[in-house]
């Protein structure tokens, strides 16, 4: 308890010592970069994410941060990018996101033109709001039991920072103050996992105005539960929408996409551990996502073929090498690796579906 104490006094102190620099030392951003954006924890799996649309280049690069074991944030408005970092590494070493998120405004002489929201691995959830941020803004932490605490930043008023459990809503430069109470009821209203619900709550945003400026990108980040221990391998949707006239459409394609891959990377794994339906029920489940999708067409034959199944396998291997003869050039090779069985009448029998 005590070494963790003095974790947690080390971390405030570093997190004060970045943000009095960015605040004293840099000039305050000339234009808000972020818009409007979700925080959220799934109490049925444990899964935390954030997700995020703006009328600015590359929005996923600075708002949305999450990390598997530890919590989610949101970080935008005139944006500072330390929040995301250093309230993981808060939330890491044992603050609430309440707790993490209070700590980081009351060292943030900036305070004031900021909106940012967190939460951690228990649901536990905050969003502020500050008083400089351009109106429209405003935010709603779910199941939220009291009002708003005023923060101070710099000796004068910051903002409102509001406490609850599961989700928080948050959105600034809107074309109305109707924004984030749409986002919180599609949140809660939405059946699903926890990207539908949050995809269901960024697509009422828009459909209540938006930002008032437009729109130009999006993202989404979800992470389990618990970390592997490999932070890289631990994302079920890491997805960025830079530059596109439609972001939040283009960002439900990618999530439709991933699910299928997920399913896909499923597949690989119960192929490894022999269990052969669960395989070709995983490898199933992807191609009714996608079914136009070559890659997860050809692999699937693959797998068919290594289970000696190849005569199911021959009217796949057909439909792929009629979509891209590449895939015909590429068979032979993976019986050199170990990929297909080294036979090669069955090679010649696979390849021969070209015809």
């Amino acid at each position: 308890m005590v070494r963790r104490s003095a974790i947690l006094c080390v971390l405030l102190v570093f997190a004060c010592s970045v943000l009095a620099v960015r605040s004293y030392g840099q000039e305050k951003p000339l234009r808000p970069v972020h818009t409007f954006s979700i925080v959220a924890f799934d109490p049925a799996t444990g899964q935390m994410g954030v997700a995020v649309q703006s009328h600015w280049f590359a929005v996923g690069g600075s708002v949305p941060w999450a990390e598997a074991g530890v919590g989610a944030v949101a970080t935008q408005s005139f944006v500072d990018p330390a929040y995301g970092p250093l309230g993981l590494d808060l939330m890491r070493a044992g603050k609430s996101a309440p707790d993490a998120l209070h700590g980081l405004l009351l060292a943030d002489g900036d305070c004031d033109v900021r909106q940012a929201a967190m939460v951690d691995t228990q649901g536990r959830v905050a969003t502020f709001t500050g008083a400089k941020d351009i109106q429209p803004a405003g935010g709603i932490a779910g199941s939220a039991s009291g009002g708003a605490t005023l923060i101070e930043c710099g000796g004068h008023a910051g903002g409102a920072l509001m406490i609850g459990k599961n989700y928080a809503v948050q959105a600034n430069l809107m074309s109305n103050d109707k924004i984030w109470p749409a986002m919180s009821k599609a949140y809660e209203s939405t059946q699903g996992d926890l990207a539908d619900r949050i995809l269901a709550a960024l697509d009422a945003a828009q459909a209540a105005g938006g930002d008032v400026r437009g729109r130009q990108s999006a993202a989404i980040l979800i992470v389990p539960a618990k970390s592997t221990g490999k932070p890289w391998a631990d994302y079920l949707f890491n997805l960025r929408v830079d530059d596109s006239a439609e972001p939040l459409k283009e960002l439900r394609r990618l999530v439709t996409l991933q699910r299928a891959y997920n399913h896909m990377n499923a597949g690989d794994k119960a192929v490894e551990l022999h269990d052969n339906e669960g395989a070709l029920r995983e490898y199933g489940a992807a191609e009714k996502l996608v079914p136009d999708n070559a890659e997860m067409i050809y692999w699937h034959a693959v797998a068919l073929a290594n289970m000696s199944r190849v005569d199911e396998s021959l009217p796949l291997f057909k439909k792929v090498f009629a979509m891209d003869h590449n895939w015909i050039d590429l068979t032979p090779r993976l019986a050199k690796v170990g990929l297909l069985p080294d036979d090669l009448q069955l090679i010649q029998k696979i390849v021969g579906q070209a015809k």
